[in-house]
């Protein structure tokens, strides 16, 4: 059997929306259905899939993946499918696709919303019927593999548009394990934080992890991680590398690497090329004036969330340090979080 999961990777936590989300996996695990697995993106929808299947009786089979959206639709089929001799040109040997692999065991599809509405009728008969034909091959073959698949888009809103198969996610969505964000998971916020620093410790070859200042503790805890906790690991490895008093506790997190005055910016780049090709001459003095008619209410809104996020981007999104920054108070600040829905 081939283990393609990292032993390095764990789930890790005990909020009530991560516990729940848990039980659930363990309910669904032993039955031999289809699941899809919904959350944003960097919420471990891959190591949830990883948790059915090694709880399922399928356990000591393969557990095969495929990211949907790395490759382009032509070749996902040969991929998913396989492929015979001469199928195309530089197909010189028969190629075994994810279903052949993973027969008896687990396939994972990430990101299956990415995928053209000719691999989902395909896979629509793999479900429904347990065949399927490699590309350029006349055998029907059978797929004994329980499938599990994963996004981060509003699948029924797709199916709604029609940019995705109806008949399809009704196959797929014998059941649907939402994972929590990490900002639904404070209580597991700094468990995992001390979770990824032990371990880069370790890797920096440090004799013990210092631990974390009250100050670093609220950047964390006041940070809405839109990357959950793929940017939580990153942030907190990040920190400790960059950290040179290595003695004392980590006081500061390094939410954004790009954080640099020196960084290039499309939208600057943009403004400096345009001024630079309209300018008047030196003598002429420019005013910029509106377009009438204007949407007064937009214009202002767009300003103040403008000016919020840049303040919560100057004080790494401490924001007890953007209100001070914005000259608000701390709960005023909070109050206009939630009115433009940044929380």
């Amino acid at each position: 059997m081939t283990n393609e999961t990292s032993i390095n990777d764990r789930l890790i936590g005990e909020s009530p929306a991560f516990l729940e989300a848990l039980d659930w996996v363990s309910k669904i695990a032993p039955l031999d259905k289809p699941v899809l697995v919904v959350g944003e993106r960097g919420t471990g929808k891959e190591l949830i899939a990883a948790r059915i299947h090694y709880l399922s009786q399928r356990w000591d089979q393969e557990f095969i993946k495929l990211n949907c959206a790395a490759i382009n639709d032509t070749l996902l089929e040969t991929e998913l499918f396989g492929h015979e001799a001469g199928a195309f040109t530089g197909a010189q040997k028969r190629h075994s696709g994810r279903f052949e692999r993973a027969h008896g065991g687990t396939l994972f599809l990430d990101e299956l919303a990415t995928t053209s509405s000719m691999v989902q009728e395909k896979l629509l008969r793999v479900i429904e019927y347990g065949e399927y034909e490699r590309v350029g091959g006349s055998k029907m073959m059978t797929a004994d593999v329980r499938l599990i698949a994963a996004t981060n888009l509003d699948l029924p809103g797709l199916a709604n548009a029609g940019q995705f198969r109806q008949d399809l996610l009704d196959r797929l969505a014998f059941d649907v394990i939402t994972l929590p964000p990490l900002r639904a998971r404070q209580e597991d916020i700094l468990l995992l934080a001390e979770h990824f620093a032990v371990r880069m410790a370790t890797d920096l070859e440090l004799d013990y992890f210092p631990g974390f200042t009250n100050a670093a503790v609220d950047t964390m805890h006041n940070y809405h991680w839109p990357g959950n906790v793929r940017e939580l690991k990153n942030a907190i490895e990040r920190s400790l590398y960059r950290h040179e008093r290595l003695s004392h506790p980590v006081d500061e997190i390094i939410l954004d690497p790009f954080g640099s005055p020196y960084r290039p910016r499309a939208e600057v780049q943009k403004a400096v090329q345009a001024n630079s090709e309209k300018a008047p001459p030196p003598t002429a003095t420019a005013t910029v004036e509106p377009l009438f008619p204007i949407d007064f209410r937009q214009q202002v809104q767009d300003f103040e969330v403008r000016q919020i996020e840049g303040a919560l981007n100057h004080c790494q999104y401490n924001q007890k340090k953007a209100a001070e920054a914005l000259g608000v108070t701390y709960h005023q600040l909070r109050g206009y979080l939630k009115k433009y829905q940044l929380l």
